[in-house]
């Protein structure tokens, strides 16, 4: 992927088919490459260029200390005036960039889909960040990383699969480089609903419904706050449901894209 340059730091981009431009902005510690398991195969079938991206933090893109909203925010609008208008997909914290993309420059927003997203810290995702902080640097096993990453992130009915269990369970144990230690920002922010009572850009919600870092009851809060937002529930879906649950996702994901909306 070519290392492309956006207010100074550098971030590394794919570009994969031709049409309308859909923007793919990941969860914290998730690479871009993520996307490309079962979201931009169908994508890029279905006629639409995917702009993918390994968000500053994340090697080879620049890690140029502590990464926050803000920084992520600005990078997305950089890709998005490089591409726009864009149909904005984001998961967990890329969900929450995205809405933030919505507030601060609609005239680059077709419309979004905000997956596993939140808009205020529930009590458990603050405790939960404050854990991940605590532990941080720790030379944990390899194994318990796995299972614990497996139990968060994923559905119990994806665990109680003994194929599927031991397949996740050794892509967790694998060495993923730096990735998921990137230095972001926690999840604790701000209380954002009331702001997205402004957001006027055609908004899909995905909450999944195993989701233990992002509830779905936060995903249908988000729907909520945002006018005419349309909201939809995976079931048999944890946190990382769009792996999960793709073939599911996938077709909300194209049913809402090839949809006129108006905002």
């Amino acid at each position: 992927m070519p290392l492309i340059d956006v207010d100074g730091v550098r971030l590394n981009v794919q570009v994969s088919g031709d049409g309308p431009a859909v923007l793919m902005l990941a969860g914290t510690g998730a690479r871009g490459r993520t996307w490309h398991l079962y979201q931009v195969p169908a994508l890029v079938a279905a006629g639409y260029k995917v702009i993918t991206f390994d968000a500053r933090g994340i090697p080879p893109s620049d890690t140029p200390g502590l990464v926050t909203v803000e920084d992520l925010t600005r990078d997305a609008i950089a890709l998005a005036e490089s591409h726009g208008p864009v149909r904005l997909i984001g998961s967990s914290m890329g969900a929450r960039v995205a809405a933030e993309v919505c507030l601060r420059r609609p005239d680059l927003v077709d419309r979004a889909v905000l997956m596993a997203a939140f808009g205020r810290e529930s009590v458990y995702l603050r405790a939960m960040s404050a854990a991940e902080r605590a532990v941080a640097g720790l030379d944990l096993p390899p194994q318990y990383r796995a299972v614990v990453r497996a139990a968060f992130n994923l559905s119990p009915r994806t665990l109680a699969d003994d194929r599927l269990a031991r397949d996740w369970l050794d892509v967790f144990e694998a060495p993923l480089g730096t990735a998921e230690e990137s230095d972001t920002e926690p999840a604790t922010a701000p209380d954002r609903l009331g702001d997205y009572g402004r957001i006027r850009t055609p908004c899909l919600v995905v909450g999944f419904a195993d989701d233990l870092i992002a509830a779905a009851a936060l995903g249908r809060e988000v729907a909520a706050a945002i006018p005419g937002a349309r909201y939809t529930e995976i079931p048999d879906a944890g946190h990382y449901g769009y792996l999960e649950q793709p073939g599911r996702v996938n077709a909300e994901l194209l049913q809402f894209l090839s949809t006129k909306e108006t905002a």
